[in-house]
């Protein structure tokens, strides 16, 4: 079995040069690291995690917290950040969390473990968030932290435009079902659809939602939250607004005649088998190229500095919304 001391003999550097040639190439020259890597290659050096983690300080996983493992508007962000992952060998830890607390506590308890940790759509305050980053190499997917490499899905910005869709169809008065209690960015959100229903002396009424889920469309459609006003309706998730679209409709309800729908995202938007002719009006947002995105910078040497990286949605219209009647 080839051994790291072989491939350090046979480039003719000590095996603390090698080490850091495949763990650390930013700190080799560009000669010697180039050598290193090929021999390593051609000798067919194969490092399992725990020599990696010996010889490197690097085990090539990266441990990744969920709020919740149901949710599956979370399974593509997952599932990107697992590819990008495994085309350079890399491997994943993935859980979930029940609140902030806990975020913390299994992020925490990784170090020696994982060489960074992902965090998706995460409740702890800032202040925890960026002590926790002192500790272990940290991105976040899903809101902005000051000081810390954030990864976002511009939903707001598509909000605005899925709202002046709607307001140019005609409807003022529109209802927004939000998201799960401390989510940031729905908070940016609503902001962004009152602004843009202010510009024309309309309004935007908002009502919470315990789970961005069917049952929880449903529910809402058979006890209407909105005033008899409201002609027009986004849903934080398209789950929930699939169970508004069937809930309304066993309420006689004319979709879109009577009330519109739409969705901030559309993992279960429905149309022909090739997309088209899509039943509901929604934002296609790149779920996993946002999660491609931010494992790919956590696990680069170095790693990925402080800042904001946006991703932009497509606003996709679809048979849900009209002109209100």
């Amino acid at each position: 079995m080839i051994r790291l001391e072989d491939v350090a003999r046979a480039a003719g550097v000590s095996k603390s040069t090698a080490s850091r040639a495949l763990s650390r190439p930013d700190l080799v020259a560009a000669g010697t690291r180039e050598r290193v890597q090929r021999l390593a290659t051609e000798m067919g050096l194969s490092l399992n995690p725990a020599a990696r983690a010996l010889f490197t300080g690097r085990t090539g996983t990266i441990a990744m917290v969920v709020p919740s493992l149901t949710n599956p508007y979370f399974g593509p962000i997952l599932a990107g950040a697992q590819r990008e992952l495994s085309t350079a060998g890399g491997h994943s830890l993935i859980s979930s969390a029940v609140d902030g607390d806990q975020e913390i506590e299994l992020a925490g308890g990784l170090l020696g473990h994982a060489d960074g940790v992902l965090l998706v759509a995460p409740r702890a305050p800032e202040d925890g968030l960026r002590e926790l980053a002192s500790r272990i190499p940290l991105a976040v997917i899903d809101r902005p932290v000051r000081g810390l490499p954030a990864f976002l899905a511009d939903t707001p910005r598509g909000v605005g435009r899925l709202t002046e869709h709607l307001l140019g169809l005609g409807h003022r008065r529109i209802g927004y079902v939000g998201g799960p209690h401390g989510s940031s960015l729905d908070r940016l959100r609503v902001a962004a659809a009152t602004r843009r229903v202010r510009t024309v002396g309309g309004r935007l009424d908002v009502v919470g939602s315990e789970s961005p889920d069917l049952d929880t469309g449903l529910r809402l459609a058979a006890r209407w939250p909105f005033a008899d006003e409201v002609t027009a309706v986004v849903a934080y998730s398209s789950y929930i607004a699939l169970g508004l679209l069937i809930g309304l409709r066993e309420q006689g309800v004319d979709v879109p005649g009577r009330m519109s729908v739409a969705a901030v995202d559309h993992l279960a938007a429905v149309g022909g088998d090739d997309g088209s002719d899509p039943l509901l009006t929604a934002l296609r947002v790149p779920l996993e190229e946002l999660g491609r995105a931010a494992a790919a910078a956590l696990a680069a040497v170095p790693h990925a500095p402080p800042g904001v990286t946006r991703i932009g949605t497509d606003l996709v219209p679809g048979r849900s919304t009209g002109p209100p009647h």
